[in-house]
C-alpha cells in the first residue's frame, strides 16, 4: 500500500502539470478579458489600457504568462518606464512557490481573497454534506430491507423528484414561499432570512441565529445528495443482503441489526465512497447556485465573480485548488476500499 500511495502521488504532480497548461490556456484564450470593453469607455483612454495590461503581465505570450504565473518572473527583465510603472505584473516568485499572484478585481493577494471565502465554504459544505449522509445511508438501507413496500416506493419517487430538481430552481422557491410569502405571526417579519451567514447587527456568536441562516441553503444542497445517495445505498445494500456471507451469519443466530450494520453496511458502502471522494471537493470549492442564490461569501461565489469578470489569477488557483483536491480524494477513496474490503490490496 506504501508503495501505491508514493506511486500515485508522483503521478499527480505529472498530471496536476498537464491540467495546469490545459486550464491556464483555457482561462486566458476565452474571449473577452480582465479589460474587455475598457476601451470603448470615454473615461479610460486606449493608451491607459494599454498601460493596464503592461501592469497585469496581458501583454506577454501565453507561454511566458504561463511561465511567470508557474515560476515567477525573476528570470525576466522588469523594467521601469519613465513614469516609475513597471512594464510587466511586478515580480512574482510563482505558484511553485507559494505566490499565487493579485486579483485582477481586488487588487488583494489571492490567497488573501481565498483565506477570506474558504472557511465560510467549509462551515457550509460540510453541514450539507453531513446531513445528506446522516439521512441518505439509513434511507437507502430501510428502503433495502423493505423492498417494494410502501416506504420504498415513496422514497424512490422523491428520491427520482430530488434528482430531477435542479438547484437554482429549489433555492428560488425555497425563497419565495419562506421569505416572500411566510410571515413570522409576531413579528411580521420574514419567516426564514434570504441569505448571509448572519443576521446584520447582531453582536458576537448566536447557535440559533446561524443554524436558522443554515436552514435553507443546507436544504437546497442536501436535497440532490440525499437523493443520489440513499439510491446508490439502497442498489448497494440489495446486492449485499443476499450474499453467502450474510446468510451465514444469520444463520450462526446473529442479531438482525448486527448482519446488516457490522457484516453487510461495511461493504454496502464501497460504491458510495465513489460518491463521496467525488462530491469532497465541495467541501472546498463551494455549492455555485447555492452560494450565489442565498449570498453566501464562500468559494463557489467567489469563483462566479472572477470567472464573470475574467479575474484569471483568482480563476487559476480556485480551478487548480479543485483538481488537486479531486485528485487527493480518488486517491483517498482508494485507501478506504482496502480498509472497508480486506480482499482489495495494491500492489
Amino acid at each position: 500500500m506504501t508503495y501505491y500511495i508514493l506511486r500515485r502521488l508522483i503521478q499527480t504532480v505529472g498530471l496536476l502539470f498537464l491540467l495546469s497548461m490545459i486550464l491556464f490556456a483555457l482561462v486566458n484564450l476565452s474571449p473577452g478579458g480582465p479589460l474587455a470593453g475598457q476601451g470603448q469607455s470615454r473615461h479610460v483612454q486606449p493608451e491607459k489600457v494599454e498601460l493596464l495590461k503592461r501592469q497585469f503581465g496581458l501583454d506577454q505570450p501565453l507561454p511566458v504568462q504561463y511561465a511567470i504565473w508557474l515560476i515567477g518572473n525573476d528570470w525576466m527583465k522588469v523594467d521601469v518606464d519613465g513614469d516609475g510603472v513597471k512594464e510587466s505584473n511586478g515580480t512574482r516568485q510563482g505558484i511553485l512557490r507559494g505566490d499565487f499572484g493579485f486579483s485582477f478585481r481586488t487588487r488583494k493577494p489571492v490567497l488573501e481573497e481565498i483565506g477570506e471565502r474558504l472557511p465560510n465554504t467549509i462551515y457550509l459544505m460540510s453541514i450539507t454534506m453531513l446531513t445528506a449522509i446522516l439521512l441518505a445511508i439509513p434511507i437507502g438501507i430501510l428502503s433495502a430491507v423493505r423492498q417494494y413496500s410502501k416506504f420504498d416506493i415513496t422514497v424512490t419517487t422523491f428520491s427520482f423528484a430530488g434528482q430531477a430538481i435542479p438547484e437554482f430552481w429549489l433555492g428560488l422557491i425555497l425563497i419565495l414561499v419562506f421569505y416572500a410569502w411566510l410571515k413570522n405571526p409576531f413579528t411580521g417579519e420574514a419567516l426564514m432570512p434570504s441569505g448571509g451567514i448572519t443576521t446584520l447587527g447582531l453582536q458576537g456568536f448566536n447557535l440559533g441565529d446561524r443554524i436558522w441562516h443554515l436552514a435553507l441553503p443546507v436544504l437546497t444542497g442536501a436535497l440532490g445528495w440525499i437523493s443520489w445517495y440513499s439510491r446508490f445505498m439502497r442498489s448497494s445494500m440489495l446486492e449485499v443482503i443476499h450474499k453467502d456471507y450474510l446468510r451465514t451469519a444469520r444463520a450462526k443466530g446473529l442479531p438482525r441489526w448486527m448482519v446488516l450494520y457490522k457484516h453487510g453496511l461495511s461493504n454496502a458502502l464501497i460504491p458510495l465512497i465513489t460518491l463521496l471522494a467525488l462530491d469532497l471537493p465541495y467541501i472546498f470549492s463551494g455549492a455555485i447556485f447555492v452560494e450565489y442564490l442565498f449570498a453566501w461569501p464562500g468559494m463557489g461565489r467567489l469563483y462566479y465573480q472572477a470567472a464573470e469578470q475574467r479575474d484569471y489569477p483568482v480563476l487559476m488557483t480556485v480551478l487548480i485548488i479543485g483538481a488537486t483536491v479531486i485528485i487527493f480524494s480518488n486517491l483517498l477513496a482508494d485507501i478506504l476500499y482496502a480498509y472497508l474490503d480486506p480482499r482489495v490490496r495494491y500492489e
